[in-house]
């Protein structure tokens, strides 16, 4: 581990502003949740009137997971933000170990530090232990926020331990990435997968019910912190299950790094044909060979997703409509009409929320090519930066259209299915994904405009995100202003289906995205690549 402690200083000089923005709005976040819940249900009746309806319907099992008690304050946040944060805190750690890690070795720095008195297993260890102090400091000040807020302190620290402890999974899940692909892009990819995996069988194994394979949960990193049971009995012991798996993938990836040339990866890169088809002979050709794989993935995954909410679409019918308690859950996740349709909206707009992450991923991948230098041999051929970023940019739009259409169809096809109307259900779902495609696409075209003015600053996309995710799922809960959440596109979408469709939001958001696009292409003719 020679040069360790040197490696990790220097991460934290680099990140010092990118790991303040997280820890402090993941924190924040948590700890604005937790005083609004108490305005919300401040009565003990309020909360047991929750939990008889919403904690243990299979909608919100789903969705939230199990509310396993709702006589506090702190059982119903542990419910109603628990998995969206260990989301978050997963994604960051996982972000983070690339950027330190393959990143850097695809860059050729890692080449550079190694020529220094540093050992072959020095830089993957100072990012496992920046990304380790990252998490866990946000577990320990969720923690003590908790504690201040008046909330027992054996509740706190176990819903801050059990955020953190995703975090520590994903911290290895991500060097074990780092170590299998050449590409960071790649390494991303992979444990963005494995995390959509622990979520799709954290929510079949919760929305099962007692009679199902409620074992499924088990098996998710995000079940484990449902399991710690927060304000519920606290179990820590549940806590050894993520520890056990981030000591057992850091082994696998200290091994890993052992048994890999510097700048290659485990999974060899498949060697192509001696001769290139003739659809490489365009922009568009190159463009689609690049982002084939990124798109085919991402329409199984939304389309797996559509199955697992629409399969619970039913158990909606079982709440009263009449209980105050459900409609503050229905006026804050959005929308007025009839319940189920009210739920489907709500998870339609969740799924739109996740393809924003496959658009920006898709449109930066122009800055992908720009850093390694691919991109000048092709701008010196005859293709022109319209035809280069355009071909890029199509793919990211259309696909948008066909990952959330296929979302539709999966709830459209379970759905319908149960209630004996598959075309109508298909049509009606496929419909309402598409409706916020305009969304997404304003997504799209900051993503575009930041990669073709600030290209520095090009990843902040994905922190437009989780801005959006905030604004949109917790907007109400915070009791944020109008204004305010006004600044996500999503809020602007029709809630449906449930809701009358109009064409005006739709069509300003569409303007929105393509003037964005426009200055996009524009400031990308006038700098220099790279």
């Amino acid at each position: 581990m020679t040069g360790l402690g040197s490696l990790v200083r220097l991460a934290l000089r680099r990140d010092r502003l990118l790991l303040a923005v997280w820890i402090v709005g993941l924190v924040g976040i948590t700890l604005s949740t937790a005083s609004t819940v108490g305005e919300l249900y401040g009565s003990v009746e309020s909360r047991q009137q929750l939990g008889a309806t919403a904690g243990g319907n299979p909608a919100f099992l789903a969705m939230l997971g199990p509310l396993y008690d709702a006589s506090s304050t702190g059982g119903v946040l542990a419910w109603r933000w628990g998995v969206f944060g260990g989301l978050l805190v997963g994604l960051m750690c996982a972000f983070l170990i690339t950027r330190h890690t393959r990143a850097e070795e695809e860059a050729g720095r890692l080449e550079l530090i190694g020529s220094a008195v540093v050992s072959r297993h020095a830089p993957p260890a100072a990012a496992v232990v920046v990304a380790l102090l990252a998490s866990t400091v946000i577990g320990l000040l969720v923690a003590l926020g908790l504690t201040g807020l008046g909330e027992s302190a054996s509740g706190s620290f176990a819903l801050g331990l059990a955020l953190a402890s995703v975090g520590w999974v994903f911290t290895g899940v991500g060097a074990v990435s780092a170590q299998l692909s050449e590409s960071a892009r790649t390494a991303n990819s992979i444990s963005g997968a494995v995390l959509g995996v622990a979520y799709l069988l954290r929510a079949v194994g919760d929305a099962a019910g007692d009679e199902g394979p409620t074992w499924l949960t088990w098996l998710s990193p995000l079940g484990w912190l449902e399991r710690t049971r927060a304000f519920a009995g606290d179990r820590f012991w549940v806590l050894v299950l993520p520890v056990v798996s981030f000591a057992a993938l850091i082994a696998v990836a200290a091994v890993l790094v052992a048994r890999r040339d510097h700048g290659g990866g485990l999974l060899p890169t498949r060697l192509g044909p001696a001769r290139a088809p003739g659809s490489l002979g365009s922009a568009f050709g190159l463009a689609w060979r690049l982002q084939r794989g990124t798109l085919i993935g991402w329409t199984l995954s939304l389309f797996a997703l559509g199955v697992v909410y629409g399969s619970v679409a039913r158990g909606v019918e079982q709440m009263l409509e009449a209980n105050p308690a459900l409609q503050k859950i229905i006026s804050q996740m959005g929308g007025a009409g009839a319940i189920v349709d009210v739920y489907l909206a709500s998870i339609i707009g969740i799924i739109a929320l996740f393809s924003a992450i496959y658009v920006v991923q898709s449109t930066l991948r122009l800055r992908t090519e720009e850093t390694a230098f691919r991109a000048e041999p092709v701008l010196a051929t005859p293709v022109s930066r319209f035809a280069w970023v355009g071909s890029h940019v199509l793919f990211a739009t259309a696909g948008t259209a066909v990952v959330l259409a296929a979302a539709g169809l999966g709830a459209g096809l379970v759905h319908g299915t149960r209630v004996g109307d598959v075309g109508g259900q298909v049509v009606r779902l496929v419909g309402a994904a598409l409706a916020h495609v305009p969304a997404v696409w304003v997504v799209a075209g900051l993503a575009l405009a930041l990669f073709a003015l600030v290209p520095k600053l090009a990843s902040a996309s994905w922190a437009v995100i989780v801005v959006f995710l905030v604004l949109g799922q917790l907007g109400p809960l915070l009791q944020l202003d109008q204004w305010a959440m006004d600044l996500s596109p999503f809020t602007h979408i029709p809630k449906v289906p449930g809701a009358e469709l109009t064409a005006t939001p739709l069509l300003w958001l569409t303007l929105v995205a393509v003037t964005l696009g426009a200055i996009g292409f524009a400031g990308f003719r006038r700098r220099d690549v790279g």
